[in-house]
């Protein structure tokens, strides 16, 4: 015998609802062969990437960057410039040693990338000492968080986690943070990849993609090519300019013409073993993970929900008295994936979809800078307020470095 509130829940159900349990499901099967292309502009301090990770970003800093070197993963974490990742894998050639992917005329690149399975690497050795466990130590210090634009600090603000007493909620409390980054271009032993030491060339100045990509290979469907549009090109550098702005710090860029969103933040130091983290969005969003490649069904939701700024907006003030010693600010402007299948997927829930081939393109463009220091035109272009030599933190009263940032952080 059913119970009231089960009665009640039935009762609830709506038509539409009801009739979604009761559609059929479509059967999917995986395509053949699969490509990922991820496509990145960077602009700013070079070897200064803005992958997911600011402080492995930040490591760059350390090793002088990379200099002028095409590799596998530049996307995720290179210097200034123009990149793009390919990866190629097909179920009938699990072994696929190499590929060639025809490309347009207007990337400079024509007519062929070659694409080269990585080389297997040896697995390290195995320690069988034994390693005493490390006392754990709770750090000191405290950790702000600052959101929105504007030239003062907003009532409510900030949000405060002091390191010695927080607990692990605490800790995932103030980090909350949006994340949508699906899988693209990465390295696997039989998926052959572009860039690789037999094929490294740079992505030419004023490269572009669009026009016909085809795939070829021992095991790769006949007919795999696709046109990528306009939408989908190499983005033009994101370049920051920034202006005092009575205390606070003006960032203006110009308006990039794919972009589907924008997103701005910072994280620096105030004061003996205080991290500030500072984010562009109207709610509480440390942006920990924003500062990558994101489905376009999650940046049209967080343009709704106002954590990302939309793509008319070409300024933001990051507010007076949020950092003290210097901060690292970096922007993302979000391009629109592309995905693409052949044959299409039928509009018949009862069809079942087996492509033989798909491709997945994403598009950014990063640029990091510090806080307060002018750019001069993000890609290398001089400026009339292009900070000399020791003025990078004129407002500060002391030149500040990057280092002198990260050590703040980390209080070293």
């Amino acid at each position: 015998m059913w119970r009231p509130a089960c009665i009640l829940a039935f009762a609830a159900l709506s038509p539409a609802a009801l009739a979604q349990a009761k559609a059929p499901q479509q059967t999917v099967k995986p395509p053949v062969a699969q490509a990922w292309l991820d496509v990145a502009t960077y602009a700013g301090m070079a070897g200064m990437g803005g992958g997911a990770n600011p402080m492995g970003a930040l490591g760059g800093m350390f090793s002088g960057g990379r200099g002028e070197a095409n590799r596998f993963g530049n996307t995720q974490t290179g210097s200034a410039g123009r990149w793009l990742d390919v990866t190629l894998r097909t179920s009938r050639n699990p072994n696929l040693a190499e590929a060639t992917q025809t490309v347009p005329a207007g990337s400079r690149l024509a007519p062929v990338l070659k694409l080269a399975s990585p080389q297997e690497q040896k697995a390290p050795p195995a320690d069988d000492g034994v390693t005493e466990p490390e006392s754990f130590e709770r750090p000191k210090g405290k950790i702000y968080l600052y959101w929105g634009c504007g030239e003062a600090v907003r009532p409510g603000q900030p949000r405060v986690l002091d390191m010695a007493s927080a607990s692990a909620a605490d800790y995932g409390r103030l980090f909350q943070a949006r994340r949508a980054t699906q899988r693209g271009a990465h390295q696997a032993r039989g998926r052959p990849v572009w860039p690789n030491p037999a094929d490294g060339r740079m992505v030419p100045e004023g490269a572009s993609l669009v026009g016909e990509h085809a795939f070829s290979g021992q095991g790769v469907p006949e007919g795999f090519k696709f046109a990528i549009p306009s939408a989908q090109d190499i983005m033009p550098p994101l370049d920051l300019v920034q202006r005092d702005a009575g205390g606070a710090t003006m960032v203006e860029w110009p308006a990039l013409p794919t972009a589907r969103a924008y997103f701005l933040a910072a994280m620096g130091s105030r004061g003996e073993n205080e991290l500030v983290i500072w984010s562009s969005s109207e709610v509480p969003e440390t942006g920990t993970g924003l500062i990558d490649y994101q489905t376009n069904a999650a940046v049209d939701r967080w343009l709704n929900e106002k954590v990302l700024l939309a793509p008319g907006v070409t300024r933001c003030a990051v507010p007076k008295g949020v950092f003290g010693e210097g901060a690292m600010l970096r922007a993302i402007a979000y391009g629109s994936e592309l995905d693409v299948a052949h044959p299409p997927r039928p509009a018949n829930p009862k069809q079942s979809w087996e492509p033989e081939w798909a491709a997945k393109l994403r598009v950014k463009s990063v640029a990091m800078t510090m806080l307060g220091m002018d750019m001069g035109g993000a890609s290398g272009r001089e400026s009339a307020r292009e900070a000399k030599p020791g003025e990078a933190a004129k407002d500060q009263g002391k030149t500040i470095t990057p280092v002198d940032v990260l050590r703040g952080i980390l209080g070293r």
